[in-house]
């Protein structure tokens, strides 16, 4: 089994640079296809209170027999828990579902800017309390543009470990990227084949033949030698396999340039400055 590399995040705490994607798989399925995951070697499960599936991921992690600190757990708030003490509470039923002492990872999943709800600096320091009783390992944001970030480090303590935004070839995200850069705040990205889009491009398909690898293959492990952090979804069992299979070939520089040139700024989802939940 090929040894997955780990990224150092800012406050000494390691993460698995490839994880498990559990968004959009139904609950029903999510025990079964998160424990096949662990059985592929994948050490990192991505979840969130929105996907409701936090139940079944926990159910995964404590059937699968390994050491729970060998498994990196990460869940995100619900959009409608930004007041402080709704996100402490929220909290609280994350770690009920999930069953688990504690999480390797806790974030804000969206900053909601116009929003009713709360501030998201509101919100930040709700998790710092959270961070600082030791129940989450690291807390970090999701879907937060620089001029968020900006906002959330002036009137902040506790430099979020990672930002998890949308990154693909189509939304190569360069600017987000360069500013957690700057702040030590390590990227992580989801949609990473925005939702199969890139997968036909010419460009990607010509290099996968070229290498006998598969167009998500190329694609994922364009991401890892960007040095951002993954976690492809899947509920075959071949394709949790193959997704996991990135480590024994590189891609070029002229691979990486080439597949970064098909940047169209296009979202797959949802504006972080438009969208308010």
């Amino acid at each position: 089994m090929p040894a997955v590399p780990d990224i150092t995040l800012n406050n000494g705490v390691t993460i698995p640079q490839l994880g498990f994607g559990t968004f959009q798989i139904p609950p029903e399925e999510t025990r079964e296809t998160t424990l096949a995951a662990l059985e592929t070697g994948y050490r990192h499960i991505d979840t969130a209170e929105m996907y409701g599936n936090e139940k079944e991921v926990g159910q995964a992690v404590r059937e699968s027999g390994i050491d729970r600190a060998d498994v990196f757990v990460t869940s995100k708030l619900n959009n409608d828990a930004h007041r402080h003490d709704d996100a402490l509470r929220a909290f609280d039923r994350t770690m009920d579902e999930l069953g688990l002492e504690y999480l390797d990872l806790f974030l804000i999943h969206w900053p909601l800017p116009g929003s009713t709800s709360g501030d998201f600096v509101e919100t930040w320091k709700a998790l710092e309390e959270i961070y600082r009783s030791g129940r989450a390992k690291a807390i970090g944001v999701s879907n937060f543009q620089p001029n968020h970030l900006r906002r959330l480090l002036e009137s902040s303590t506790v430099v979020p470990a990672v930002n998890q935004i949308e990154v693909h070839p189509y939304l190569t995200q360069d600017a987000v990227r360069a500013f957690g850069a700057e702040h030590d705040i390590a990227t992580e990205a989801w949609s990473p084949i925005a939702q199969g889009k890139v997968l036909s491009d010419p460009a990607i398909t010509r290099i996968a033949e070229r290498l006998g690898r598969s167009a998500a293959q190329v694609v994922l492990r364009w991401h890892l030698q960007r040095g951002d952090i993954v976690f492809p979804k899947s509920v075959t069992l071949k394709r949790i396999q193959e997704n996991f299979a990135l480590f024994d070939f590189e891609l070029t520089e002229g691979d990486i340039g080439e597949i970064s040139a098909l940047n169209r700024d296009e979202r797959t989802g949802p504006d972080p400055d438009t969208f308010n939940g």
